[in-house]
């Protein structure tokens, strides 16, 4: 019998005694009108008397008020079920609205009626990102940055401000706290299967939402404030990438504060079919990845994607995801107790530890052995460091569970990405012959992308595509409109030109210098500057494979200011397409004075050697990067050489923005920065202090 087979509960024994007893220890019923008004309000004061509190430190006594609270809930539970759908919208839909998301709470009491496990849950998942979302609306009425954890949100001065600190201590027994029933975290982990959720206490959080509601309207009242609630991040835009065989989706995450890139994802060829998906319901029932107890939140993922329910599928799904390879996290690792919750002591088992190198005891991880091949622990780490936990990344189960992506506008790609990428994880961890599976026409182009994943969203890669932006940006001034050239022969001090064909030349040193850095397709013995720094060459090195996996802090850093030199790059290359284009058309509708034009022609002049400097530049960035774990070789003291050597290139280039905008245009200024970028470049070159030199 598998593993997966015997593992009845992932709650350890006093959790599961918590979560599933504990609140059913009080048989005495309770009369749901104690805690309801004549008109339909909830009596606060009569719920927030059931929360205990330790007589030494007067905190909250989560074992006591669970007990206590275990046969309110049981009441609200059977009130709702007395309810018509019509009842409960005129007696709570108003009360719902504070949240952003009525719809939701009143799906959430469909679900209540029927009383089906695996819905339940999901919706008490739902109902819970959403609570917090809103509750974070609430909190920046008066404060300004929101907790990003649930816990402190709830355990925060603003919150008990507007609701009261016994309301709070409410909430907390339910949600927030690993002391109390932590409904929220025990499912979104992975920890609860669907039979371990009571129905009740899903009704309980239903009926307490609307009681803040109720208080909330009273608040606003009184302060007279108007509650604004923040943006969901959405996906605003959708285009195709080929970056390898199959096809990766990208699609624009823009939310309130940034704009967020998702791509590389393992796709198929076509959206997932009805065909692909039984296939994936077989899958589910052979592999090993899968424990039993789970396999309702599986199928009932795979059927919600049947129904276009696409953020459903995802949220069932990303759990099962986190409990699977904990199983093999905690098998390979040796360690089964961690399999279960922890205790309120310890922290649980997450998708952060088990990405980690390291151990918290220090010894090495050993979940990438059992993967067996390359391209497995390929596809895992990277698609799963990328998927969930780099800042520039879609971080889409963080952004799913606190509620910061609007449920009803969830895209069938990114479903499609994660049922594909379990797929092949359910392949890889089966038990029977799998033989056949893996040679589906279906499976097999999977299984070939998982191979060829690359990260996406590791700072190493957002940088190189960053140089292939900015590069393309330059690639555009040769097409730029100018005036003739005898035009800025006849400017003062420009005949002669001596100054850039000294730039020019430096250039071609240093070019001549670092070429055997290069591969030796793009090397040259004609024209350095125009056969060397090209497109080719950077799309050469930037499609060198790169370990993104464990950077250690020094990598990190250098790739800080890598990327703002590339940005700094990118800038002046659009300041200088703008300039160029406005004041050639200000020249031909002859709008310049007498000094504009004088100046346009010495920008023309500035441009001519400002296209290889920039390309100099972006081609050191890439040949830096592609050896930058070799930073980790340097002594402190050369490490900091050359940190300073790298800042002093970005202040030139922030220079370079500075004086190449159009408000300040000093382009004389611009090629004396230049001389002493170029001529610091060439030191640093002769003394060898690049990475690149360290490599051989």
């Amino acid at each position: 019998m598998a593993l997966s087979d015997s593992i009845t509960t992932c709650l350890s024994p006093p959790v599961h005694y918590v979560i599933c007893k504990l609140g059913f220890e009080k048989k005495d019923a309770y009369d749901i009108n104690n805690i309801l008004s004549e008109n339909g309000e909830i009596c606060w004061q009569a719920v927030t008397e059931h929360v205990c509190y330790l007589e030494s430190d007067q905190s909250v006594d989560y074992i006591k008020s669970i007990r206590s609270l275990g046969p309110v809930c049981e009441s609200v539970n059977l009130y709702f079920k007395s309810l018509t759908k019509e009842q409960f919208v005129i007696q709570y839909e108003l009360w719902f609205r504070w949240t952003n998301y009525t719809e939701l709470f009143l799906e959430v009491f469909d679900v209540l009626q029927y009383t089906q496990t695996t819905e339940v849950a999901l919706g008490l998942m739902k109902l819970t990102s959403c609570l917090e979302r809103a509750l974070g609306d609430v909190y920046l009425l008066i404060g300004k940055d929101c907790p990003f954890l649930l816990r402190d949100l709830l355990a925060s001065e603003q919150l008990a401000v507007v609701f009261g600190q016994a309301v709070m201590n409410v909430l907390r027994v339910f949600i927030g706290s690993p002391y109390g029933l932590n409904l929220r975290n025990v499912l979104w982990h992975g920890f609860a299967s669907p039979q371990e959720i009571p129905a009740k206490y899903c009704a309980m959080l239903l009926f307490l939402t609307a009681g803040l509601g109720q208080l909330l309207q009273t608040y606003l009242l009184q302060n007279k404030c108007i509650l604004v609630h923040r943006p969901y991040v959405i996906f605003v835009s959708l285009e195709e990438l080929d970056v390898f065989p199959g096809k990766i989706s990208g699609f624009q995450l823009q939310g309130s504060q940034q704009d967020l890139h998702l791509a590389g994802k393992v796709v198929l060829k076509q959206n997932l079919n009805h065909e692909t998906l039984s296939i994936a319901e077989e899958l589910v029932k052979l592999s090993s990845f899968v424990l039993k107890t789970m396999l309702p939140f599986w199928m009932a993922a795979l059927t919600a994607f049947k129904h276009s329910r696409y953020a459903d599928c995802v949220i069932l799904l990303l759990p099962q995801l986190e409990v699977g390879l904990r199983l093999l996290f905690t098998t390979t690792n040796k360690c089964p107790n961690r399999l279960l919750t922890a205790e309120p002591s310890a922290l649980y088992t997450t998708f952060d530890e088990m990405l980690a190198k390291r151990l918290d005891n220090e010894e090495v991880n050993q979940l990438p052995a059992v993967l067996e091949e390359p391209a497995m622990a390929s596809v895992l780490k990277e698609f799963l460091w990328d998927f969930l936990n780099h800042q520039e990344g879609p971080r889409i189960r963080d952004r799913l569970s606190h509620g910061e992506i609007n449920l009803e506008a969830f895209p069938r790609e990114v479903a499609n990405q994660i049922v594909a990428f379990a797929m092949t994880l359910l392949c890889r961890f089966s038990d029977e012959d799998m033989f056949a599976f893996k040679e589906h026409m279906v499976i097999k182009p999977l299984m070939n992308c998982a191979s060829c994943y690359r990260s996406r969203f590791h700072p190493i890669s957002r940088l190189k595509k960053q140089v292939l932006e900015c590069m393309k940006s330059i690639h555009l001034w040769p097409e730029l409109p100018t005036v003739p050239e005898e035009y800025v022969r006849t400017i003062k001090g420009l005949e002669g030109n001596d100054e850039a064909s000294t730039f020019i030349l430096m250039i071609s040193e240093i070019i001549s210098q670092l070429q055997q850095y290069m591969p030796q397709s793009c090397c040259s013995s004609g024209d350095p500057i125009n056969s060397v720094l090209t497109e080719r060459l950077l799309n050469e090195l930037c499609d060198m494979r790169i370990c993104t996996l464990y950077s250690p802090r020094p990598v990190l850093e250098i790739l800080v200011v890598l990327r703002k030199i590339s940005t700094q790059c990118h800038q002046v290359s659009e300041q200088v397409i703008a300039s160029t284009e406005l004041r050639y058309k200000q020249w031909m509708n002859k709008t310049l004075r007498s000094r504009q034009r004088h100046n346009y022609l010495r920008m023309l002049n500035s441009i001519k050697f400002l296209s290889p400097v920039l390309r100099l530049i972006l081609v050191l960035i890439t040949l830096e990067v592609v050896n930058v774990h070799l930073v980790c070789k340097k002594n402190p003291f050369d490490y900091q050489q050359y940190l300073k050597f790298l800042k002093s290139v970005l202040q030139y280039t922030e220079n370079l923005v500075t004086y190449t905008s159009p408000e300040k245009n000093k382009w004389d200024e611009t090629m004396e920065l230049t001389d002493k970028a170029l001529i610091k470049i060439r030191k640093i070159s002769d003394r060898k202090l690049m990475l690149m030199q360290l490599a051989t």
